[in-house]
C-alpha cells in the first residue's frame, strides 16, 4: 500500500501507512488500522517498502515513529496508540483522523495521494 502524506497545521510532515489494503466486490475498502512516521522527505523506495512491511504484532523501534491509529467505529471512536518513540498532540491526532476520515469516505481521492 502507497503511503498516505498528511501536514496538519503544526510543522510537521506525517507519512501514514494503511496496514492492508483489500478489495470487496470491486470496490477498494482501506483498513482500519495506520501506522505514522515521520516523513522525512525521503523518496527512498526501499525505506517507505521496509515502513509499508510493519504490522503492530511487534513492537516498532524506528526513531521516526508516532504510533498509529485504529478506526474502531467510524465517524465515532477512535483510539491513537502512541507506543513509538515520538508523539502526536490532542489537536494533530484529531487533524490525522479527520484527514483519514476524508480518504476512507471519498475512495477518489486515494489515486492522487502519491508524491
Amino acid at each position: 500500500m502507497i503511503p498516505l502524506f498528511f501536514q496538519p497545521h503544526s510543522a510537521l510532515s506525517l507519512m501514514i501507512f494503511p496496514d492492508t489494503l483489500a478489495h470487496l466486490d470491486g470496490h477498494t475498502i482501506i483498513t482500519h488500522t495506520y501506522s505514522i512516521f515521520s516523513d522525512l522527505g525521503t523518496t527512498n523506495r526501499q525505506l517507505i517498502r521496509s515502513r509499508e512491511s510493519m504490522l503492530h504484532l511487534e513492537k516498532i523501534d524506528d526513531p521516526n515513529y508516532y504510533g498509529f491509529i485504529t478506526f474502531e467505529m467510524p465517524d465515532k471512536l477512535f483510539t491513537y496508540t502512541a507506543d513509538g518513540h515520538l508523539l502526536l498532540e490532542t489537536g494533530e491526532v484529531e487533524q490525522v483522523i479527520e484527514f483519514l476520515s476524508d480518504i476512507r469516505t471519498n475512495p477518489g481521492l486515494w489515486t492522487n495521494l502519491d508524491r
